[in-house]
């Protein structure tokens, strides 16, 4: 078997998002027969570690060779203008920003749980809560260790539930207010991305604040993202503020991967109706009208609030409320691997 004849048996494969084959898409980086080892090593475009449409993808490709006496070697990396670049966080492949247009519609419980729920999945996961003046991350997530300083005035951040923690609530008191203002929220965040030895990560999560100030223009002015997640409940109210998030991303050209509607319904545990309590389907809307994929409907569910102020991610739980967490994870990091082979497949051509 030679490299032309590996490359047809790949063009049998395709890309479900991009709707062509892999190798019509330029998503086939290299193919190597090594005909004494009797292995074939192929590099793929791919660029979201343990999506289930990249997962699948390779499956594929390990099919369409399954039938030939060589083992299958795959890799995938993806040189990306949108991943970290040698300057900033140079590990880290994807940087995820979860933010939403006001507060109150539980962003930082959207953005644990998609932290925890890429963590489960298998990926190496940081989460950074960058909102400066609220941060609740360590509670949610019942992180008492503080990060460490090392001899050469780098921190090492702690680990949960198999993620890298940074937080402002590690630097204050617990009953500290954080009164400051834009030049020392830039600072700090600088200092907090580039002193942080955050190591190699599949994903960096970002918990941004609520609104549109001045965290969010440091955060797009310096570092590299893949993507932004909103989050909204179904009312008026909450859609209205959740466009202003998205006219902020398209102004800095930033990918949004798509929408959260967040306490979309309310399951009654005595009596096992549903009911409406936020409105419904105006996430759901509000993506259709934007032409944005619809990332799930989480529902409004009493284990949610005890799993945050537990420090027990509901993602990691069993039952309806955590399989539509996981659905939700899930599809964010599908349209992360959108956004990286789109990319990818653009620069090939």
């Amino acid at each position: 078997m030679n490299v032309d004849a590996v490359r047809d048996r790949l063009a049998s494969v395709s890309d479900p998002d991009l709707g062509d084959d892999i190798v019509s898409l330029g998503l086939v980086n290299a193919v190597d027969v090594d005909d004494d080892a009797g292995v074939v090593r192929i590099s793929l475009a791919l660029g979201a570690p343990y999506s289930p449409t990249e997962t699948q993808i390779a499956r594929d490709v390990r099919e369409a060779l399954s039938d030939t006496d060589y083992e299958v070697d795959l890799s995938a990396s993806i040189a990306s203008d949108v991943a970290a670049d040698e300057d900033v966080l140079p590990g880290v492949e994807n940087i995820i920003a979860v933010a939403s247009g006001k507060g109150g519609v539980g962003k930082s419980t959207v953005a644990v749980n998609l932290a925890a729920g890429l963590s489960k999945l298998g990926a190496d996961v940081g989460l950074f809560d960058a909102d400066v003046y609220g941060p609740n991350v360590p509670r949610m997530v019942a992180a008492d260790e503080a990060p460490r300083a090392t001899g050469d005035d780098t921190i090492v951040p702690p680990e949960r539930y198999g993620m890298k923690l940074m937080s402002m609530a590690f630097l204050v008191g617990d009953d500290d207010p954080v009164i400051w203002r834009g030049p020392m929220v830039h600072q700090l965040l600088t200092q907090l991305v580039e002193d942080v030895q955050w190591g190699e990560l599949d994903y960096l999560v970002l918990d941004l604040p609520p609104g549109t100030g001045d965290t969010q223009l440091t955060v797009l002015q310096t570092l590299p993202l893949t993507g932004a997640v909103i989050v909204t409940t179904p009312q008026d109210v909450a859609v209205d503020d959740a466009r202003k998030g998205l006219e902020m991303f398209g102004k800095h050209d930033t990918n949004v991967l798509g929408i959260v509607e967040n306490m979309s319904t309310f399951r009654c545990p005595d009596c096992g109706s549903t009911h409406d309590i936020f409105g419904t389907g105006g996430g759901e809307a509000f993506a259709a009208e934007h032409e944005l994929p619809f990332l799930g409907a989480l529902p409004l569910d009493p284990a949610v609030r005890t799993g945050g102020d537990g420090g027990e991610p509901v993602v990691l739980e069993d039952g309806e409320t955590a399989d539509a967490f996981r659905v939700m994870t899930e599809n964010v990091a599908d349209m992360t691997g959108v956004v990286r082979r789109r990319e990818a497949s653009r620069r090939s051509r």
